[in-house]
């Protein structure tokens, strides 16, 4: 079990740091319906996060089970692939950072996060979490890393919940936060909505080069 933890931790704090749905959270515990969006984005992030991981780890599960001895060519192209993606995603990223003098775009979905419902924040928790092909290719990584590990079902949930945990952490503090101490921690995210704004794309290009190499060097030694 502790092996896959320490597989599947870059990964999920891959999903963790993601400037924009943390960007959305911290705005909808700005808005008038702060409390009822933010706890319904966090719980479709949760939900999402948990289905993408969940069924990855199941279709992984059914690869042919190999020797623990032996090579495993089956898992080692899966991560040497996702660790292309990775870094394609990463050279994306780093191509759409603003200028020295420019003020980064933010997706125009996010204006209307205002006159948002708790079931629309749901959605969008959801979808971001779990539809997002940055965080596909992390939940793909982990269920490989967790349905070749050869763990049982109380390990597995373990190490799923290990996983859960820290890829929705971003997310779960600052809602917390602001439902135990809301005019505290209003500036405070206010100042971090500015900076993830601002360096969002050059935050997830770095992450995403540094997991896509550890996901190359995993795969080679997998032959």
């Amino acid at each position: 079990m502790g092996p896959a933890i320490g597989e599947i931790l870059p990964l999920a704090l891959g999903i963790a740091i993601s400037p924009i749905p943390i960007i959305a959270a911290i705005l909808m515990l700005l808005s008038p319906r702060a409390k009822t969006t933010g706890v319904g984005f966090l719980a479709g992030w949760i939900v999402g996060v948990v289905a993408a991981v969940t069924v990855f780890t199941l279709v992984s599960a059914l690869l042919p089970d190999d020797d623990p001895d032996a090579s495993k060519p089956i898992v080692g192209v899966i991560k040497i692939v996702l660790g292309v993606l990775l870094l394609l995603l990463a050279v994306k990223q780093w191509r759409a950072r603003p200028g020295a003098n420019e003020t980064a775009a933010m997706p125009k979905w996010m204006s209307a996060i205002d006159s948002m419902t708790p079931a629309k924040a749901l959605v969008l928790g959801f979808l971001l979490s779990a539809v997002n092909p940055k965080n596909l290719v992390m939940a793909i990584g982990a269920g490989v890393v967790v349905g070749a590990a050869g763990l049982d079902a109380g390990g597995i949930t373990i190490v799923l919940a290990v996983f859960t945990l820290l890829a929705v952490s971003t997310v779960l503090v600052p809602v917390v936060g602001y439902l135990l101490a809301s005019s505290a921690v209003r500036a405070p995210l206010e100042r971090l909505r500015v900076w993830l704004q601002q360096n969002n794309a050059t935050v997830m290009s770095v992450l995403l080069l540094v997991i896509g190499v550890v996901s190359i060097g995993k795969g080679l030694g997998s032959f």
